[in-house]
């Protein structure tokens, strides 16, 4: 059990390793991308661009977690691992899919990281906004 809850920490540092890495990159482009005069459809092709690069860093994330699954055995095969992964990362929890009994605490930690995660990819898009609208001047964008 503790060797599973160590795996399951590392596991948890790498997640967060991916979304600091994925984020800094973000924030390095997004200084370049918003240098110039922007209007709404420039700006709303940034948002999809960073919305779609934070559902990368989730789906990387919960690959990793799902690869650990079918490695250990935990589960039987990657498209399940992925399904389930998702489905408790993201802490939908449908329940149609468990680990075993030796694996629901390290699953549990998957899902704290999840939550961990998709608060760090809110407040990352919340501060792009504001850090627009601060650009701008304007009260909304």
């Amino acid at each position: 059990m503790l060797i599973r809850l160590a795996v399951a920490w590392s596991l948890m540092a790498v997640c967060v390793t991916i979304h600091a890495v994925g984020l800094a990159w973000a924030m390095r482009w997004l200084r370049q991308a918003a240098a110039g005069p922007q209007r709404f459809l420039a700006y709303l092709r940034l948002f999809i661009r960073v919305a779609a690069l934070i559902v990368m860093l989730h789906l990387a994330e919960i690959l990793a977690w799902a690869l650990l699954y079918v490695w250990r055995g935990a589960l039987p095969d990657l498209t399940t691992a992925m399904y389930f992964s998702a489905v408790t990362y993201t802490t939908t929890g449908y329940g149609d899919v468990v680990l075993p009994e030796g694996w629901r605490l390290p699953g549990g930690i998957e899902a704290l990281t999840g939550i961990l995660m998709c608060g760090w990819s809110t407040g990352f898009f919340f501060a792009v906004v504001n850090r627009l609208n601060e650009r701008t001047g304007k009260t909304e964008v």
